[in-house]
């Protein structure tokens, strides 16, 4: 079982307010992310007595570069004493990446009726894309790794994959999860906790 770990979904992106499937592009955080992510690092001070006593780690996307960067100068930290690991990217939307389902509806009506009926399992269209399965697969080895106390920033999907792996949630209900930007979850002695 892993130690303590606070996970922190990145502010928000303006594709995130367009509702773009971005995956693993790498977008931005606006200023309602950097509000959020902001907000985020003063309830981590809040919660963590000593915040050297963390390991901290970050999907290698800007989005969550920015964020973790906004978080530990909240408490007090150097923004830059994190490290990344590719295994907290996004899920890859292969070739949906930037687009609305509006858009892709437009370009090849019902191409989005599979995803909605099976989310968990299904693999778009394109090189690189990833089902959250597969997600899922690469998240486990890292979440096997964990032995310090961490503060993690990554991703919707990432998150779902958690909730998968340390709460048993069933595939296809971790995909339906809403994942706030403007709230921390806590894994402590086997319990996922938001805050």
């Amino acid at each position: 079982m892993p130690p303590l770990i606070y996970f922190v979904r990145h502010g928000q992106t303006d594709w995130n307010l367009q509702s773009r499937l971005q995956g693993q592009a790498d977008t931005d955080i606006n200023e309602t992310g950097r509000a959020q992510a902001d907000r985020n690092g003063k309830r981590l001070a809040a919660l963590v007595e000593d915040p050297l006593a963390f390991d901290y780690v970050a999907s290698p996307l800007r989005r969550t570069c920015e964020t973790m960067e906004r978080v530990r100068a909240i408490l007090g930290l150097p923004r830059e004493g994190y490290r990344t690991d590719p295994r907290l990217r996004e899920v890859h939307f292969g070739a949906w990446q930037g687009f609305t389902y509006a858009e892709l509806e437009a370009r090849n009506p019902g191409c989005t009726e599979a995803r909605s009926r099976m989310k968990w399992h299904f693999l778009p269209p394109g090189d690189d894309a990833e089902t959250y399965e597969m997600l899922a697969g690469r998240v486990r080895p890292w979440l096997d790794e964990v032995v310090h106390p961490t503060i993690c920033v990554t991703h919707g999907g990432v998150i779902r994959a958690v909730f998968r792996w340390l709460a048993g949630v069933p595939g296809e209900d971790a995909a339906m999860l809403d994942i706030p930007h403007d709230r921390i979850l806590r894994h402590e002695n086997g319990r996922l906790e938001w805050f």
